[in-house]
């Protein structure tokens, strides 16, 4: 998942956290190299100590040993005994002791040993001033990494506030738009910098967008007022024909199948240009429509699909439906909706059901996969086993139509038998 943080918050996190990395690493190596520069140091110095102190004794047998450092002791075979348990069995080189002195506090100490001719000479250097520094330069080491992460952190804020300003000020003045809802040029504003080239490109695209919106309102308009007109002359020359007394039945029936579609074509070219229109909301202009009419209307309207095959379709209203939208809107959807049914059962039943405030279309036919159900809502999808020359827009502009009143649409596949179940629910 991408971060959702705000560009200035990972600038300034990302540079406190360099700081940080950097001072701590520049910590431990200090740490390292301090231990192991004086362990070497201290570990060569008491080595070399000894074996002076040893072969003093040796050259000088009458003279007392002594240590340039610290405490030192020369014994023999022999008086070896008189030295601590621990120490006895200890080789020639360094070792590090810690112990438990009468006070039962642990003492450090590095004890350097050389045993030659019979002499065995032990010098301790006390190490608890060592770890005292260590301790000291640990704590000195901790403070510093803490002061530069902080001066990292408000230096970063320092920077980001002045690198990101221009591109702060690019996101405020489009969120000022998007308010607004009107786009002013952007590039004057800007230096001929990155953020200013963006700024044009912006201009750039905003000029072009608005001016394809412009030509597709224009076209949506041109084309709704050169089918409207046509579609007017069809429908009153239709109900003139309807008016004449020597029609026969056959006739007749083909003048109301000419004036439903004519209908519909009207219905749907006012449909279409209310989503081009880009609102919203859906406008009501004060109409109130009733589910039930208007889908007796659309279940007649498509009954001549079903002529050839064995399917009835029929209508149950428990309770009735009212929305506030108008009656065009409604017979697309349910138009769509219904005719998808009558379409893909090619034998069985379509039950359309109105009541708690929502309308169900249940079919018996191949039905569709769980997973497909979203899917069918996208343009161009068409469902299984589909005939005839569609172009899969249909539930693409139901879906469009709901989201622009704010009903749900949806698709499912029946559980107790094959069909689908399509519902739009109205809020």
């Amino acid at each position: 998942m991408r971060s959702r943080r705000k560009l200035r918050f990972r600038l300034v996190v990302s540079f406190a956290l360099f700081g940080f990395g950097l001072s701590a690493l520049f910590a431990v190596a200090a740490l390292y190299v301090r231990a192991k520069v004086e362990n070497q140091l201290i570990d060569a110095s008491l080595q070399n100590d000894v074996d002076q102190a040893v072969d003093h004794v040796i050259a000088h047998p009458n003279q007392q040993a002594h240590s340039e450092l610290l405490e030192a002791w020369i014994k023999s075979d022999r008086t070896l005994y008189k030295m601590p348990l621990a120490w006895q069995n200890l080789s020639t080189g360094i070792h590090d002791i810690h112990d438990v002195d009468g006070a039962g506090r642990i003492k450090h100490y590095k004890l350097a040993v050389q045993r030659k001719d019979g002499i065995i000479g032990f010098i301790r250097y006390d190490a608890s001033r060592e770890d005292l520094g260590k301790r000291q330069l640990v704590t000195s080491l901790v403070g510093a990494v803490v002061l530069f992460s902080l001066l990292s952190l408000a230096i970063g804020l320092w920077l980001s506030r002045k690198v990101l300003k221009p591109v702060s000020e690019l996101a405020q003045r489009l969120r000022d738009f998007r308010k607004a809802g009107k786009a002013e040029p952007l590039a004057s504003h800007f230096a001929d910098d990155e953020v200013g080239e963006l700024a044009y490109a912006l201009d750039e695209y905003s000029s072009r967008l608005t001016a394809m919106v412009e030509r597709d309102r224009e076209f949506n308009s041109d084309v709704s007022h050169e089918l409207r007109t046509p579609l007017a002359v069809i429908a009153s020359t239709t109900e003139l024909l309807q008016g004449s007394p020597d029609l026969s039945d056959k006739i007749s029936e083909r003048l109301k199948r000419i004036e439903r579609a004519s209908r519909q074509a009207t219905e749907l070219i006012e449909a279409l240009l209310l989503l081009s229109r880009a609102e919203r909301r859906g406008p009501t202009r004060g109409e109130t429509t009733e589910i039930g009419r208007v889908a007796t209307d659309v279940i007649e309207s498509q009954r001549p699909q079903m002529r050839g095959k064995p399917l009835t379709i029929a209508l149950a209203v428990s309770e009735p439906v009212t929305v506030n939208a108008p009656a065009s809107v409604v017979a697309v959807a349910l138009t769509n909706l219904i005719g998808n049914a009558i379409k893909y059962t090619l034998e069985g039943h379509v039950q359309v059901e109105v009541g708690q405030g929502m309308i169900e279309v249940i079919d018996t036919g191949p039905g569709i996969k769980p997973e497909d159900a979203e899917r069918l809502f996208q343009r161009g999808v068409r469902g299984e086993g589909a005939g005839g020359s569609g172009a899969g827009l249909g539930l693409a502009i139901v879906r469009r139509l709901c989201e622009l009143y704010g009903w749900d649409v949806s698709m499912r596949p029946r559980s107790d038998t094959n069909g689908a179940i399509a519902s739009i629910r109205f809020r």
